[in-house]
């Protein structure tokens, strides 16, 4: 049996040697992908040396507070972390709001250029950001927004992938009838929307959530460009600050910087993956 076709199968139907061996796979991924963030925090826990030890150290040390002190003196760490969750979470809710709201519209309504319009949308995916960069940032400088989070917000209110999952997962998880209904029993468009559609598409949302915060939360080379101003830096311009060390990188400190920075981005995965699994388990449509 391939371990393909073991990880597909219910661990119920499986014999004892392949459920422990289907139990053992798990382990060992979870293993896999836990390691790298315990040794960042292994790291951050020791010397500034510990980076360098030879097998890689494993054992957590008691120098984890002096080493984010160093963090705290060079930086404004706590107010950086505010400024990405602050940024993060608005662009999150206006990008799962209005690109629902978009997806739903290209989705179960017909207007002209429908599919124009669409193609269009699914075009811009192939523009490299980069390009886009400095007529945003004209854009902004005429706006007077430069170094302020307005910047930071309002470019990414939407975006086109996250109008096309939502597209492609109303158009087969939304029902026409589950609408036809609706309009029968006197709902308008938004009360449709809301009051019907919504339920059904709460897993794609809370997915679409979970990767756009942590496409925001990560972003570094816009906030560079826009960011003039110590007080707006995000996170992620305030580690990079950390580097710059005339005595060497500080390897201890910078761990224990991102792991904290880290933390956030853990806490929202587990709430929306949870979300997530029970929208998906519970079943919107029962025929």
């Amino acid at each position: 049996m391939s371990t393909v076709r073991l990880l597909k199968k219910d661990p119920d139907d499986l014999g004892i040697f392949g459920k422990a061996l289907f139990y053992l796979i798990l382990i060992l991924g979870a293993l896999v992908s836990i390691f790298p963030f315990y040794w960042m925090f292994v790291v951050g826990t020791n010397d500034r040396g510990a980076v360098f030890h030879v097998p890689p150290l494993l054992t957590i040390g008691n120098q984890f507070f002096d080493n984010f002190q160093r963090v705290l003196d060079k930086t404004d760490f706590f107010q950086a972390l505010g400024n990405s969750l602050f940024v993060s979470s608005m662009v999150t809710i206006s990008v799962v709001f209005f690109c629902t709201l978009a997806g739903y519209a290209f989705a179960k309504y017909e207007f002209p250029f429908k599919n124009i319009l669409f193609y269009f949308v699914i075009a811009t995916l192939f523009v490299p950001q980069q390009l886009g960069v400095l007529p945003t940032y004209v854009i902004m400088a005429k706006l007077h927004w430069i170094d302020s989070f307005k910047a930071l917000i309002v470019p990414a209110m939407v975006n086109a992938f996250g109008i096309f999952w939502m597209r492609q997962y109303i158009s087969t998880a939304v029902h026409t009838e589950l609408i036809e209904a609706g309009r029968i029993d006197g709902g308008g468009h938004f009360r449709i929307f809301w009051n019907i559609a919504i339920p059904i598409i709460t897993p794609a949302m809370a997915t679409l959530g979970i990767l756009n915060f942590m496409t925001v939360w990560n972003d570094f080379f816009w906030p560079l460009v826009v960011l003039k101003n110590q007080e707006h830096f995000t996170i992620q311009i305030a580690l990079q600050q950390l580097f710059s060390n005339r005595d060497g990188l500080d390897y201890g400190m910078i761990m224990s910087a991102t792991f904290t920075a880290t933390l956030p981005l853990l806490i929202v995965f587990l709430l929306f993956s949870r979300w997530v699994i029970a929208g998906l388990t519970s079943g919107a449509i029962k025929s």
